[in-house]
């Protein structure tokens, strides 16, 4: 029986690897499975006179020892060192007859692989950027992939780490996934300033932030990312910082709803404690925020509402400034604003107009008050200054001394 008896078409006529062999391949042709990224034929007794078949969405690389020698795209080739010439170089082999060589024949699909999962094998811990709170995480998801490259793509996976399983290249790239999720969820919610706990109503978006820092290192695997959807980003609900963080949104969503801040509402309880309390100050404090809330919540109110606290807590008149000292640098006054006033020597406001008609009318500001806005050289007394005197139009002067 001749080298060429036995026609070899497929791993069913197998009689043994190398010397072993009864015959030489005279037809090459892929038999791996639909969805193998990689698949090596499995004999190297390869003649110059055989076929190499590629079919559709794949290439075949010929190598030896590890270095690639030539890729050939779909079609029938006939391995001889006249359409090879790499074959007569690097092989030494001469030109015409059927010369037996070894090398290895590998099959590389280049159709997209879709609807491979991945997820987080361990909660990763991710730092809430509004409440600064730890909280663990998991994600899960489904991505793509396609090999764009198919000799980077065998030098880097196969060249170094002999893998021909597509299970466990596809095993090392959800690793790598995980690393990149377990880094930038946390980037994504610091630059969009989003809780943890609303992070999934930005699954899109973090999908798209994921793919692209992924893709780069894809790409030095000559692989292309060509889908990336992150499915669910979990966490534990009973988690402790989880709790204190779903807490402190549904009372902020409470003020919100209510038409208040916070601030505004630490001082209706601070008001409501003062005018609960017994004497003449928490009846005035009564009386003040009743006035108050008929001015409406608001910067104005806190500062007036202090003002008449201190009148009714019987502070001493304020200590009327030296002229010749230096008027303070105020701070910045806000649009609206127009004078910062003198009160049991503090400093208060700014206060617009409507603000100091109040407190002219509770005598809170006066006409010896000392007032100070911007482009006066110093503070001067309110009625002094000729567009606050018609506060003091209606109200009569003190009484005189009996």
């Amino acid at each position: 029986m001749g080298l060429f008896s036995k026609l070899r078409t497929d791993g069913a006529t197998f009689d043994g690897q190398g010397e072993e062999r009864k015959g030489l391949l005279d037809r090459i042709e892929y038999n791996g499975l639909p969805d193998d990224l990689l698949w090596r034929y499995p004999y190297d007794n390869i003649s110059t006179a055989a076929r190499l078949v590629v079919q559709e969405g794949q290439e075949a690389v010929l190598m030896k020892e590890g270095a690639i020698y030539d890729v050939f795209g779909p079609g029938t080739t006939t391995l001889s060192t006249g359409n090879i010439p790499l074959l007569q170089k690097l092989i030494n082999l001469p030109y015409g007859g059927n010369t037996p060589f070894t090398a290895t024949v590998v099959y590389v699909n280049k159709n997209t692989r879709r609807n491979l999962k991945f997820g987080t094998p361990a909660p990763f811990d991710v730092q809430d950027p509004l409440y600064g709170m730890a909280i663990p995480v998991r994600s899960f998801g489904m991505f793509g992939i396609r090999i764009t490259d198919s000799t980077l793509f065998l030098r880097e996976i196969v060249g170094t780490q002999h893998l021909f399983s597509t299970e466990d290249i596809i095993a090392q790239f959800k690793g790598l996934i995980t690393r990149k999720l377990t880094s930038n969820v946390g980037k994504f919610i610091e630059q969009n300033k989003i809780s943890v706990t609303r992070i999934s109503a930005y699954l899109d978006e973090l999908s798209n932030f994921i793919k692209k820092a992924i893709q780069e290192e894809f790409e030095t695997y000559g692989l292309q990312v060509t889908n990336f959807d992150i499915e669910s980003i979990n966490f534990d609900k009973n988690n402790p910082n989880v709790q204190k963080i779903q807490d402190a949104e549904s009372e902020a969503a409470k003020r919100r709803m209510e038409g208040y801040t916070y601030q505004q509402e630490r001082q209706l309880d601070i008001m409501e404690g003062a005018a609960n309390n017994e004497g003449g100050a928490g009846q005035m404090m009564g009386a003040g925020m009743g006035l108050g809330m008929g001015f409406g919540i608001g910067g104005a109110f806190g500062s007036q509402m202090s003002n008449i606290a201190g009148a009714a807590m019987g502070a001493q008149p304020a200590v009327q400034p030296q002229q010749s000292a230096a008027a303070p640098p105020p701070p910045p006054i806000p649009e609206m604003a127009v004078y910062h006033v003198l009160i049991n020597n503090a400093q208060q406001g700014p206060f617009d107009m409507s603000v100091l008609r109040q407190m002219a009318s509770q005598r809170t500001l006066t006409r010896e008050t000392y007032v100070w806005k911007a482009g006066m050289a110093q503070w001067a007394k309110a009625g002094d200054c000729p567009e606050l005197q018609s506060l003091f139009g209606s109200v009569p002067p003190p009484p005189p001394a009996m």
